[in-house]
C-alpha cells in the first residue's frame, strides 16, 4: 500500500501516544495540517481494509501493579486439538500474548503464552487453571528477570 506523505504522517503520530484531549483526532489533524474528516477516514479506511486490526489503550501493566511475567511454552501433543487449546488460553485476561510455532529439535513446544500477574503465585494460578481447562500438562515457565526494552513498532 502505498501512503502520501500527509498520510505518513498522520501514522506516524497514530502510532505512538495519542494526544491526551478531549479532541485527540482533531489535534493529530492541526498537527498535521489537515482537518479531523481526512485523519478519521484515513483510520476507518485501514481498518475496514484489514491493516488496522484495532486500535486502543495500552496498559502499562507494570505501573499498574502488574510486574510478574511469565513466558509459558506449552507443548499440546499431536491427537489434542491444538486451535482449541490456543483458543482457551487466549481468552484468559491474564495473557496478553498466544502464539502457537513450530516446534523444533529437542523444544517441543508449540503454543507460547505470555502471562501477567502481581506476583509469581498469580502466573502459577493460571497455569493451573489452564491445565485444568485443556489438559495440557507438559509445558516449561520462563520468568521475566528484567524488562529490557518495551515499544511499539515503529512503521514510519
Amino acid at each position: 500500500m502505498h501512503f502520501t506523505s500527509e498520510e505518513r504522517h498522520i501514522l506516524r503520530i497514530v502510532q505512538d501516544t495519542l494526544p491526551d484531549s478531549a479532541t485527540p483526532y482533531a489535534d493529530i489533524a492541526a498537527l498535521t495540517g489537515t482537518t479531523e474528516d481526512v485523519v478519521l477516514n484515513l483510520l476507518r479506511t485501514l481498518k475496514t481494509g484489514g491493516q488496522i486490526r484495532r486500535f486502543g489503550a495500552t496498559l502499562r501493566h507494570q505501573q499498574a501493579g502488574y510486574s510478574f511475567n511469565a513466558m509459558v511454552a506449552w507443548y499440546v501433543e499431536e491427537g489434542m486439538d491444538v486451535d482449541e487449546a490456543g483458543q482457551i488460553m487466549a481468552a484468559r485476561p491474564e495473557i496478553s500474548h498466544c502464539y502457537l510455532r513450530r516446534n523444533c529439535m529437542d523444544w517441543p513446544y508449540n503454543i507460547y503464552t505470555m502471562i501477567h500477574g502481581r506476583n509469581q503465585d498469580d502466573c502459577m494460578h493460571v497455569v493451573q487453571e489452564l491445565i485444568k481447562q485443556t489438559g495440557v500438562t507438559q509445558y516449561d515457565i520462563l520468568f521475566s528477570l528484567k524488562e529490557l526494552k518495551k515499544t511499539s513498532m515503529r512503521y514510519f
